[in-house]
């Protein structure tokens, strides 16, 4: 009987459990987190503390006693892995409730112990609320104290996508935010005309916006920024980025890539075969160019979580790379993007073009439709996808859904015009989006 220790219970480490024994019924399989919660949807928490998800527990898909039911996994929360002893395969374990510490024995071990947030040397932030949202714990404190001291004024630093969903659910709660962010752009994961699109969309829902600076120090209610300017806030959030959770692994001797997550091969293997590691603090590699790639994203970690699996269960399936597909609501506008950016084709001196459509989300006839703006880069001479964007209304996550499918079967930017999809007026347009892209490149 294989004997399979997982560390980490939230996104990753919980698919992989089940994933293995759904592959395995004979398996023993432990799993170990520190955190008191097990599998939440940490992507819901924003949408707990604004209210939009009144039932804080909705986001819980299980618990320890129903996981082991369900699936046969012993879970054991609170319980920290302190070391791994790779040569004689064992964990080092410390109950955080009781101080007891104990060692268990592997044959596989998978590392998933996702990141923390990073938290910035600010003169003075003891003496004001500040907060980060990183678990399921920091969603509690954070909407408990909104609700005991029903806070008027909130400032949140960084305009990444945790920065962003804060201030939209915080002025859902009628609160007064102020964005701000240490780029000149915010989410920089996106091209600056994208971006600026949704900066517009932030100052008329009344966020205000300050970018190009940070927080330099605080002062009980008083931030002062580095741009000399003063701030009342209630408190803090802070989200101006995730450090990926790799002690264990650099104490254990794996190896640490250069995006400072735990370097996998395309079956997820550290360096020692015996020894897995996904999600967040897991550094793969990018489809497009084969560059070393890190995606903190739950859809990366629960496919990285299903190769584990097919590997551990005698299936070498390989991954195919990483493309860092993601999509975010900022009030009225979805944003997405998939594969590269303006920037990092830049970056990587990459040959590129590039074909940007504005249109209608589905028939301009139609009551309910929206516009939406697609833009597409591509290699003019191999005419292969590098990464697409867009951003609008309804039918934004549709179009680089296409996309991401194109870029994973190879095709071209040109085979865009020949894909035959869903129409109908209250959906798309006899010539989609999708279909204009392709067109406009054949002329190019």
């Amino acid at each position: 009987m294989k004997k399979i220790v997982v560390v980490g219970a939230v996104g990753g480490g919980a698919t992989v459990a089940g994933q293995i024994r759904f592959y395995d019924p004979d398996a023993h399989i432990v799993v170990f987190d520190r955190e008191s919660t097990m599998s939440y949807a940490a992507c819901g928490t924003p949408y707990v503390i604004g209210g939009v998800i009144e039932d804080e527990r909705s986001i819980i898909m299980t618990d320890p006693e129903k996981f082991k039911k369900k699936r046969d996994v012993n879970v054991k929360l609170q319980h920290e892995v302190l070391k791994i002893d790779r040569e004689g395969k064992k964990v080092h374990v410390r109950n955080l409730v009781t101080g007891e510490q104990f060692q268990e024995s592997y044959d596989a071990l998978i590392l998933s112990p996702g990141g923390s947030a990073v938290m910035p040397d600010v003169k003075g932030m003891e003496s004001s609320k500040v907060f980060s949202l990183r678990n399921y714990e920091d969603m509690q404190r954070i909407d408990q104290f909104i609700k005991t001291q029903q806070p008027k004024n909130a400032i949140v630093s960084g305009g990444g996508f945790i920065g962003l969903e804060m201030a939209e659910n915080l002025k859902h709660l009628g609160l007064n935010v102020t964005l701000v962010h240490k780029s000149p752009t915010i989410m920089s994961i996106l091209d600056t005309d994208i971006s600026l699109l949704i900066e517009k969309e932030l100052a008329l829902q009344g966020v205000k916006l300050l970018t190009g600076t940070t927080i330099e120090k605080t002062e009980g209610k008083t931030v002062t920024l580095g741009n000399g300017i003063d701030l009342q806030a209630d408190f803090i959030i802070m989200s101006i980025g995730l450090k990926p959770s790799t002690q264990l692994a650099e104490k254990a001797e794996l190896n640490i890539g250069e995006t400072g997550g735990i370097q996998t091969n395309e079956f997820m293997q550290t360096n020692d075969p015996s020894i897995y590691a996904i999600g967040d603090a897991s550094e793969n590699f990018d489809m497009v160019t084969g560059d070393p790639k890190r995606v903190p994203l739950a859809s990366p970690a629960h496919r990285q979580a299903f190769i584990v699996a097919q590997h551990l269960t005698g299936n070498k399936l390989a991954k195919k790379g990483l493309l860092g597909t993601s999509v975010l609501k900022v009030f009225s506008l979805t944003a997405a993007m998939t594969g590269l950016n303006e920037q990092s084709i830049k970056d990587k001196n990459l040959q590129s073009a590039t074909v940007t459509h504005t249109g209608n989300s589905n028939a301009g006839y139609y009551p309910d439709h929206a516009q939406i703006t697609l833009k597409v880069h591509y290699n003019p001479e191999t005419r292969k996808i590098l990464g697409a964007q867009c951003i609008g209304g309804k039918g934004v996550d549709k179009r680089i859904d296409v996309i991401v499918t194109a870029i994973y079967a190879g095709l071209t930017v040109d085979d865009l015009q020949a894909l035959e999809l869903c129409y109908a007026p209250p959906y798309s347009s006899p010539k989609d989006p999708i279909n204009m892209i392709g067109y406009k490149a054949i002329t190019k």
